[in-house]
């Protein structure tokens, strides 16, 4: 009997702790994690604490959290004995370093201690995942405040994990970009990559260069996919834009700082720069005083190898010395408004047609003795580096930048595929990995008949696949990684929400989490469970990982569909005959061949014998083109 007594009490506590482990849900996975028996429960009795004065921003700001879902008056206070003690250690541990923590939580309460703030900071996210979905909420709600028992060690796998939000193609206003700052340092992100100018509109203020904003932020309003649109009208005002002021940049960069996020500013040069050639011509080539802000028209040819030709020019003059005066004195008011020791200067998909038609850049050509027009863009990159040198700041370009040499100093980002920054490392460059094949988050994630179109598709499990550090690489010259989301097709907050999240808390582990320690299958699992927190918190998301992945390709002469869950769990269920598919239909287990006739294929996944994805319809002409 004894043992019986023995062997029943020890499956209670493995039962026990298996429901306790499913109660913890936490993206990113932290690098240490033991789930134990117990658990804590937040009551309007509880205070935080903090040990050190610097410590104190972060226990304000934890109190105003937990207040606003609960209800309760939760107070910081500076002390040792609080129910969430938030303690700064008074000798660094150095597998902390200045980003990671340790969190225990237990039947007295949570310890969260740090080397610094932004550990703390860190500590406080993953608190807040440890407590019940209704913490999301934006307005007082019922719930138990239940904390489950665990000990964490984290700390972050690199120090760049970032996202990039492009305002140029729409404009977001400041409390926008403020809620998507609050998204992003949930999942510990702490770096916001602006891209404040491009051809579609010029969005931060330089009070000594007004006509930027003045006629830069502004564009004649359009409608549709961008690409489509209708070219301006003479005399048609330019009503839809906006732009940040001083005032705007300084209250929005003190948010990010508040959150341990460093804002990371781009002005796009030489390229896409046809907004600031809008409000000053004299800066291009042409001097066409008949520039506008682009709404969103066709305005360049690609050949599908990575060349193209520009209708309009967008591109700014390196021979003419007033642009360079021009750009001092847009870097002078940039680094007085971010302390950021960088600045983005794009220096992608720069157009050189139109140089190579100036009697000024041949004349400054025969000068360099240089025989490459190409190599006029080391020369122009050469002369911004210099410029933000003197004001204390470093330069940062995309991987197009390595095209006619740039100093050993210059950080590059790596877009266009992994090779740029495996190029840029062994040379010596420090270099932030963010390939289009992982990180582009404005491409298509799920079926493209559903979807939102953009030319290219990313789905979740690719983006997670990414490792920032390829085989061959110095880890010491990857600083990290982020994903970039351009907005074309993205007019609203709302949809730039869809298209960040789930993927963006794909790379949120990718960057965080050892590579060692992820897990498609628990990720899935863990990302479901966010839809249910991001569903409390009103954050919008997109289920494409509901959807099953369908390919055709000919075979015979025949036409053969492959099909597959990108979800674990899923099943297929399709139909041929015109029918409407659900779980009695045929369920999908191997490639089939698709019978002679004007077949339409419908599909829909389930789970547990509930439908959970989309119902996909491909027509005849669908599933050809597919194939080719």
């Amino acid at each position: 009997m004894k043992k019986i007594f023995t062997g029943m009490m020890f499956l209670l506590s493995v039962f026990g702790l298996s429901a306790q482990q499913n109660k913890v849900s936490l993206i990113p996975q932290p690098v240490e994690l033991q789930v134990m028996n117990g658990s804590w429960t937040l009551t309007g009795s509880a205070s935080v604490g903090y040990n050190k004065s610097e410590g104190r921003k972060v226990a304000e700001m934890l109190a105003q959290q937990l207040n606003q879902p609960t209800g309760f008056k939760i107070s910081a206070k500076q002390g040792t004995t609080a129910a969430i003690q938030l303690n700064l250690n008074a000798t660094a541990d150095a597998k902390l370093g200045t980003e990671g923590y340790t969190l225990v939580s237990g039947a007295k309460g949570v310890v969260i201690t740090a080397n610094q703030p932004a550990g703390l900071f860190y500590g406080m996210q993953t608190l807040l995942q440890l407590l019940p979905k209704e913490i999301e909420s934006r307005k007082a709600v019922k719930a138990s405040w239940t904390v489950p028992a665990v000990k964490i060690t984290d700390y972050p796998r690199f120090a760049w994990r970032g996202l990039m939000l492009d305002v140029s193609r729409h404009f977001f206003t400041k409390e926008e970009v403020k809620r998507y700052i609050d998204e992003m340092v949930r999942f510990k992100y702490n770096t916001f990559h602006w891209h404040l100018t491009d051809d579609n509109g010029w969005r931060v203020e330089i009070k000594s260069l007004p006509k930027l904003t003045e006629v830069g932020a502004w564009r004649v309003e359009r409608h549709g996919q961008f690409g489509s649109r209708l070219d301006p009208k003479p005399g048609e005002p330019a009503t839809y834009g906006g732009f940040y002021t001083h005032e705007d940049i300084r209250e929005i960069v003190q948010y990010a700082m508040d959150r341990h996020v460093t804002i990371v500013p781009e002005i796009d040069v030489p390229g896409h720069s046809m907004a600031a050639i809008a409000a000053y011509p004299e800066l291009s080539c042409t001097k066409n005083p008949n520039t506008m802000v682009n709404p969103g028209t066709n305005f360049a040819e690609w050949y599908g190898n990575g060349t193209f030709r520009m209708f309009i020019e967008n591109t700014l003059n390196p021979s003419d010395e007033k642009v360079y005066e021009f750009l001092d004195k847009v870097f002078t008011e940039l680094a007085q408004l971010f302390p950021s020791p960088y600045i983005h200067v794009g220096g992608d998909e720069c157009y050189k047609g139109f140089w190579k038609n100036d009697k000024g850049c041949q004349d400054l050509m025969k000068k360099l003795n240089i025989r490459h027009v190409e190599d006029l863009q080391g020369y122009f990159m050469n002369r911004v580096e210099k410029i933000l040198t003197d004001k204390g700041k470093k330069l940062l370009g995309w991987d197009e930048i390595l095209e006619g040499g740039i100093s050993p100093g210059a950080t590059v980002m790596s877009w266009r595929s992994m090779a740029g920054g495996i190029e840029a490392a062994h040379m010596g460059h420090d270099v932030v990995m963010t390939p289009t094949s992982h990180c582009y988050i404005d491409y298509v994630q799920g079926e493209v008949t559903i979807e939102p179109p953009i030319y290219a598709s990313l789905r979740m499990k690719k983006s997670y696949s990414l490792n920032p550090v390829p085989e061959g690489v110095d880890a010491k010259h990857i600083l990290g990684g982020q994903g970039n989301l351009w907005t074309e097709q993205v007019a609203t907050l709302r949809h730039a929400e869809y298209m960040t999240w789930p993927r963006g808390w794909a790379l949120a582990e990718v960057f965080w989490t050892p590579d060692e320690k992820k897990n498609w299958e628990n990720f899935v699992k863990r990302v479901e469970h966010q839809f249910t927190r991001s569903d409390v918190g009103e954050v919008k998301y997109s289920k494409a990982i509901y959807d099953a992945i369908i390919r055709t390709r000919m075979k015979d002469g025949k036409l053969w569909v492959e099909m597959e869950p990108e979800a674990p769990g899923l099943d297929i269920y399709y139909t041929t005959d015109g029918g409407m598919p659900d779980h009695y239909s045929p369920k999908y287990s191997q490639s089939f061949e698709i019978p002679d006739g004007p077949v339409t294929l419908r599909v829909i996944t389930y789970r547990n014998g509930a439908p959970i994805g989309h119902l996909i319809t491909l027509k005849p002409a669908d599933l050809k083109a597919r194939a080719e």
